[in-house]
């Protein structure tokens, strides 16, 4: 790194990249991990790492507690993350590299792969992070997981190729939501150019992931949008998918992406929330503030976490009870 790109950097970020760079090159088999139900970030995130890794003369071994989302399998490499939830490996690991998971318990039943003594490298972005991990490299002021590991690679100074570059961009992308959330900074907005100049085809990726849409998503938005609820001052608005829902639409996990931003988007709403229902009768949370409220805390005050805008808990109740727990936590946080 030069003087001009380590002038970026508060002095203990860089001695936490320097930890890290020390830690994958210490070891020579790794698994690489991020967090359940895992998003753009998440997998961009993961298959970065495990380029990183090789380039390095390491092996990677790439797993999930489910599947890569299907709108993510353009990307190289995708086919080589495990699914632990059906093919769970025999090996443990003594070396394990997280990525993207706000807490340990985000993990997920891939945490088995462990061994009990095993070094922990913790990569992520999220504010409610606890540095759970042996080794850390957090940075709470990055939009995504792969803006650290693009400041990885370049303090490395090890130039990305299009494989890499693509799943850089792609994590950018999703967690900007198409570069349109606040946490646009200019540095996302140098990292995308660069990886676009490394020949990205960002016009396909965008349109892929956040025009497109599938036919049982497009249902289940219908039967979410007419569920559309909102406070008294239209200051919260809320929606929720009935697990009946998933497999009457024909829908999967990955088609719930995005259906939070139709409360967010109505003019006037401070907070929007999605309920979904799950196969136990237990409700999955997501959050997004329009900066009026920090619904990280929010999350955290129900076991959750997040970001400021972002965030995400799971309740064990009844959609209605977990309705009223929510939607009463946003309203004193608004009055706050």
């Amino acid at each position: 790194m030069t003087a001009a790109k380590t002038a970026l950097f508060p002095a203990a970020y860089m001695e936490q990249l320097k930890a890290a760079l020390d830690f994958m090159r210490d070891g020579s088999r790794f698994l690489v991990v991020a967090h359940v139900q895992p998003d753009g970030d998440a997998i961009s995130s993961t298959l970065v790492v495990g380029w990183l890794l090789r380039q390095l003369g390491k092996q990677p071994v790439m797993i999930n507690e489910g599947a890569v989302p299907v709108r993510l399998h353009f990307l190289e490499q995708s086919a080589s993350i495990i699914n632990y939830g059906k093919q769970p490996p025999e090996e443990k690991f003594d070396r394990v590299i997280a990525i993207d998971c706000a807490d340990f318990r985000r993990i997920g039943l891939a945490n088995a792969c462990f061994e009990d003594d095993a070094l922990l490298l913790n990569i992520d972005h999220h504010p409610t992070n606890n540095a759970f991990g042996s080794h850390n490299l957090i940075r709470t002021d990055a939009a995504a997981t792969v803006e650290i590991l693009y400041d990885l690679i370049e303090y490395a100074g090890i130039a990305p190729d299009t494989e890499a570059a693509t799943a850089i961009y792609t994590g950018l992308l999703t967690d900007t939501g198409g570069f349109r959330y606040s946490n646009t900074t200019p540095r996302v907005m140098q990292v995308a150019s660069l990886m676009l100049a490394e020949g990205v085809k960002g016009h396909w990726i965008a349109n892929h992931l956040l025009e497109r849409m599938t036919k049982p998503q497009l249902l289940l938005l219908q039967r979410g949008l007419s569920r559309l609820t909102f406070s008294d001052d239209n200051q919260i608005a809320w929606l929720y998918v009935a697990f009946a829902d998933m497999a009457e639409t024909g829908a999967i996990g990955e088609d719930l992406e995005g259906l939070v931003n139709y409360a967010l988007n109505v003019e006037g709403v401070q907070v929007g929330i999605l309920f979904k229902e799950t196969e136990n009768g237990d409700v999955k949370v997501s959050m997004r503030s329009a900066g009026k409220a920090d619904v990280a805390a929010i999350a955290q005050s129900f076991g959750g976490g997040g970001h400021v805008r972002a965030a995400g808990c799971r309740l064990e109740q009844g959609i209605q009870e977990a309705v009223a727990s929510v939607v009463q936590a946003v309203r004193e946080a608004l009055n706050r």
